[in-house]
């Protein structure tokens, strides 16, 4: 069990570094050599955990979507505040800003369609799709369609944050981002019961409510 704990401390410490590396030098530039000297770990070490660059990206992907929310009974509110959170971490967290930062590159991992972006809509269709089973989204909602967009427009607003004032005001941003959607999406009875406070997230976290997915192996 203290074996498994210190690989666990080790992988994470190796993605911390690999994600401040990223975001101070941009997937391209940053070399394993940094990282490793960031993260203070032998080369086998890391290559134990990750067989490259590529494979370090992805898990910087996976981690930010690797956070266990309190569950609702209304699933769009569950899709709040992983909405909320994900406006939090990013001005707290540097491994998920090098996450944000990593699907905005286009190029980054030479691929046609950066995953981080596949898993992130994936996410948000599930909450949509069960949301529309339990009679929460408007008829005419296409869950895959809906996630689409939500995507994509919760990250021009955290782009245009960034630009703007390095994110200071990203929750509020995110809270008026849903205060024009969901209306065009959710059904007014659930409408009416959603808590979009821009003060959400914080409470969640400082009641210790939200903790990370642990790892397997």
């Amino acid at each position: 069990m203290a074996r498994q704990e210190r690989a666990i401390r080790t992988r994470r410490t190796i993605l911390e570094a690999a994600a401040a590396v990223f975001d101070e030098r941009g997937y391209t530039s940053a070399t394993i050599g940094e990282i490793l000297e960031r993260a203070g770990v032998t080369k086998g070490a890391l290559y134990f955990h990750f067989g490259s660059k590529e494979e370090l990206a992805l898990g910087i992907f996976e981690e930010q979507l690797a956070v266990s929310l309190p569950p609702q009974s209304s699933k769009l509110q569950e899709l709040v505040d992983s909405g909320l959170v994900l406006a939090l971490r990013l001005r707290t967290e540097p491994l998920v800003r090098a996450s944000v930062g990593l699907a905005l590159d286009q190029g980054a991992l030479g691929l046609d369609r950066t995953p981080a972006f596949g898993m992130w809509i994936d996410q948000t269709e599930r909450l949509l799709n069960e949301a529309k089973a339990g009679g929460e989204l408007l008829p005419h909602v296409d869950p895959a369609e809906t996630a689409e967009l939500l995507v994509a427009s919760f990250s021009g607003v955290q782009l245009l944050s960034q630009l703007r004032c390095q994110r200071e005001d990203l929750e509020r941003r995110v809270v008026i981002l849903f205060h024009h959607l969901l209306p065009g999406i959710a059904v007014p009875a659930v409408l009416a019961r959603l808590d979009i406070a821009e003060n959400r997230a914080a409470g969640l976290v400082a009641q210790g409510r939200m903790e990370p997915v642990a790892e397997a192996g």
